[in-house]
């Protein structure tokens, strides 16, 4: 395959590019591959010919990847739909993609609700997961029928008799300890076990329907045995409100922190057991679940380009046009997660072996763009000896990353392009400009 096989499209033509794409017998009738480097190393490359002199930042979406997990969760975790949660990677080509293969999704606010309902999403298939709303997001949601949320406190079940009587609510409950995960939640989010019984209650006093139990262990779970405490305690919220007089209740949410890694199989198999365990015999259950890292983050690759180089010692220090303020923010949490993904792209110094492939690599510093130390993106890296123009290139960036980003010294984040990306196996890829 070569670059001259990649097609580029203008604004505006991405959604025909979906209805293409997900409509095709290939797609309907085989399981779908991810690119392979090469294939995306070639869309990279036909992104930087077709505007030279534009060095910006930008993203590849592997259609393909993102199918490919779909089928993944579908194969461990068939029982269970996804809500997507937007706040990991709103980009709205992504939302879509995501609908067309029967995602619902978490949203926090009203921003991430209408950017949803944009793409034609209808409000049963939303959750508004914040436990805590403001008012005016309440009076939205109420007005555009989004009748499903979770709520922790006392002065949430106020705020939402106030402001949404309709609503059906979820308790978020706080489970077990905060070193299930990477980024844990229970610090902020989550009922106590002593507030359970209280919050019912109040609900119920209110005349709001309580429909189900929610929780979410934390970002990138490391312990998958904790979804079974998790479900565990679900259904003992399940029985108490009955003991109350309540409605019994029917969904019960079991969050994110999924990563698309082996782990997940454990995951899914520790989960799948303790439903059947604990919620058996449980007529009418729905299960739903809101990961978004799980989506997002093997789905998108970053390409930035080298702006800046300097040599002290035997150290290289290169800056790119992107950093921690920007993309990468999610790289002050995971710090040790990027080693193995940055690799370069050095059409400019080796333009006959761009992948530096033997090359010898030297330790090398990279700095983001911002004025401000903090920028640094990576320390004693092996790369190769690169120069201004070349670029690197960031695979799995697509949790936390443009959603998390600023305009911190007219760097804006949230201006990056995306590009669309799959192959359809007949030897050729397909690609699509958006953002353009």
């Amino acid at each position: 395959m070569c670059s001259k096989q990649l097609q580029a499209m203008g604004l505006g033509t991405h959604s025909n590019t979906l209805e293409i794409f997900f409509s095709s017998k290939a797609v309907k009738n085989k399981k779908m591959t991810n690119l392979t480097e090469v294939e995306l190393n070639d869309i990279i490359r036909s992104v930087i010919n077709m505007k030279p002199d534009i060095k910006d930042p930008f993203y590849v979406l592997d259609l393909g990847m993102a199918k490919c997990i779909m089928e993944k969760w579908n194969s461990k975790l068939p029982q269970i739909q996804p809500f997507y949660a937007v706040k990991c990677n709103p980009e709205p080509i992504f939302l879509a993609s995501l609908a067309m293969m029967g995602a619902g999704f978490d949203c926090a606010s009203q921003a991430e609700i209408e950017a949803v309902m944009s793409i034609g999403v209808s409000p049963d298939r939303i959750v508004f997961a914040s436990t805590c709303k403001p008012e005016t997001h309440l009076k939205y949601a109420a007005a555009v029928g989004v009748n499903l949320a979770t709520y922790d406190s006392s002065i949430e079940v106020e705020k939402i008799k106030k402001w949404h009587p309709k609503c059906a609510l979820l308790l978020r409950i706080k489970v077990g300890d905060d070193n299930y995960a990477r980024r844990p939640l229970g610090n902020k989010f989550g009922a106590l076990p002593e507030e359970i019984i209280p919050l019912l209650q109040a609900a119920h006093t209110a005349q709001l329907s309580v429909v189900g139990v929610a929780f979410h262990l934390g970002s990138a779970v490391t312990h998958p045995e904790a979804y079974r405490l998790a479900i565990a305690s679900a259904k003992m919220i399940f029985d108490t409100a009955v003991q109350l007089g309540m409605p019994r209740m029917h969904m019960l949410d079991i969050g994110g922190g999924f990563t698309a890694s082996p782990q997940f199989d454990d995951a899914a198999a520790t989960i799948q057991a303790a439903v059947e365990s604990y919620f058996g015999n449980e007529p009418g259950l729905k299960l739903i679940s809101e990961p978004g890292r799980f989506f997002a983050e093997t789905s998108f690759t970053l390409v930035t380009n080298i702006i800046g180089k300097r040599v002290r010692g035997n150290v290289k220090e290169y800056w790119i046009n992107d950093g921690l303020y920007g993309s990468m923010m999610n790289m002050l949490h995971d710090p040790d997660r990027v080693i193995g993904t940055v690799k370069p792209l050095a059409l400019n110094s080796y333009p006959d072996n761009p992948t530096c492939s033997k090359l010898m690599t030297y330790s090398s510093t990279v700095y983001g763009p911002i004025a401000n130390s903090l920028d640094t993106v990576l320390t004693d890296y092996q790369l190769p000896e690169l120069n201004v123009n070349d670029w690197l290139v960031f695979s799995e960036m697509g949790a936390y990353s443009a959603s998390a980003g600023s305009k911190f010294n007219g760097f804006d984040t949230s201006a990056i392009r995306t590009y669309l990306a799959y192959s359809n196996k007949s030897g050729e890829s397909k690609m699509n400009g958006n953002k353009i």
